[in-house]
């Protein structure tokens, strides 16, 4: 397995509050990748996106991955993410001004036999192969909500002006449940995450073709950065790539 990721402020912030890590041990067999997008105000921002980050590695990297089953898998994603809940919702409560701070998060944890993804808000993560992209995850936002009752298209929700609004975050409450997905991966197959920075500015097409046809994997990730900061860069924008 490899993985490549990238992170970038955009063209219209002054702080960059997505934070992303990844690991490959082939000790351990164990791949891991986790894309946060903090919200808060920009110092907070920044904070509640490190902690996630850091609380979440930490848990993941602890296990010894070579035999978990998809119960233990799910345990194991639902303890990152609580450990990560936790840890960034105490910390806001140290400090009025950061009262509310909050991130979402998406993330992978793969074996050599299974893969698991979990989410919570709107970064994503999308299954890419020869034959096509597929988005795994859900968006916990407004808008998607919207689409699933039927009272807007996927074409209406890119534009709606509410598409930012989400209804589910990491320390914004004392507990949170991340919903978790296990794709179905083979030889070949990618799984791409990332912040709404690129998911509201590159279509899943134009996705598609800079995994499968665009040229070096290894240059990917800044490829479809270079595209949503041709578009104007409105938000952070952060991608990790797992080429399975």
């Amino acid at each position: 397995m490899f993985a490549w990721g990238q992170s970038d402020i955009g063209k219209a912030r002054k702080d960059n509050q997505d934070s992303f890590a990844y690991s490959v041990s082939d000790a351990k067999k164990l791949t891991f990748a986790v894309v946060c997008d903090g919200m808060g105000g920009a110092a907070a921002g920044n904070i509640a996106s490190q902690i996630a980050i850091e609380e979440f590695t930490q848990c993941i990297r602890e296990v010894d991955s070579k035999n978990l089953s998809n119960d233990q898998l799910l345990t194991l994603l639902e303890t990152a993410v609580n450990n990560a809940n936790e840890a960034v919702h105490s910390y806001a409560q140290q400090k009025r001004e950061l009262h509310g701070m909050g991130t979402t998060l998406v993330g992978v944890v793969a074996t050599p036999s299974k893969v698991a993804v979990v989410n919570i808000g709107d970064s994503r993560a999308y299954k890419i192969t020869s034959d096509g992209i597929t988005k795994i995850t859900r968006d916990h936002s407004l808008v998607e909500d919207m689409v699933r009752m039927g009272e807007l298209t996927d074409e209406q929700a890119r534009e709606h002006p509410g598409k930012n609004l989400i209804t589910r975050a990491v320390g914004t409450d004392r507990t949170v449940t991340g919903d978790v997905f296990f794709p179905d991966l083979h030889q070949g197959d990618y799984i791409l995450l990332c912040s709404d920075g690129l998911s509201n500015l590159v279509t899943e097409q134009e996705i598609l073709y800079e995994v499968i046809y665009g040229g070096e994997k290894s240059d990917c990730c800044n490829r479809l950065i270079d595209i949503a900061n041709n578009r104007g860069g409105f938000d952070n924008i952060t991608v990790v790539l797992l080429a399975f």
